[in-house]
């Protein structure tokens, strides 16, 4: 019976070193690294010019709900950009989101139609102004950084 026991102990002990080895290696991976920009859109400013903006697009159903949630940062420079269907009435909520954002809602057209900043983990829904078929997300202060109002005009890569 003393034998029984501890050849169960030895066992177990190891497996508890196996899984703390496992578990201090996943605690020690790098966390996953945002997706390369797919596109790059442009937006024409109201003082005529041109600001670069490198995106990851969400066109997928499942990409547009996850969007940026849980990402600890977006590039200075970068945004992503949901493209939508149809031109409605949009709705943004920033649950799960770590990084403060600024959103363009943009119409059919490639028109800016409304500007809002957003705090992380605020679960308060953000209306579009006016009707959307994308929005463009880039970190707070981005828009007002480049001198991009609404009114001003994306050229769209899609």
């Amino acid at each position: 019976m003393r034998r029984i026991f501890s050849v169960l102990f030895v066992a177990a002990l190891v497996a508890a070193m196996t899984m703390t080895s496992a578990l201090l290696a996943l605690a020690q991976a790098p966390a996953p690294e945002a997706p390369a920009p797919e596109s790059t859109l442009t937006i024409l400013n109201s003082v005529g010019e041109s600001v670069e903006v490198p995106v990851e697009i969400a066109d997928a159903p499942d990409e547009q709900q996850t969007g940026l949630m849980g990402r600890p940062a977006l590039a200075e420079d970068s945004g992503m950009l949901f493209v939508f269907n149809d031109e409605q009435q949009r709705s943004f909520w920033m649950k799960d989101t770590l990084i403060p954002l600024s959103i363009a809602f943009i119409d059919s057209q490639g028109r800016i139609v409304d500007i809002q900043d957003m705090q992380p983990l605020d679960e308060t829904p953000h209306l579009s102004a006016a009707p959307a078929q994308y929005a463009l997300e880039v970190n707070q202060g981005f828009f007002t950084d480049r001198g991009i109002q609404v009114g001003d005009t994306v050229g769209l890569p899609i």
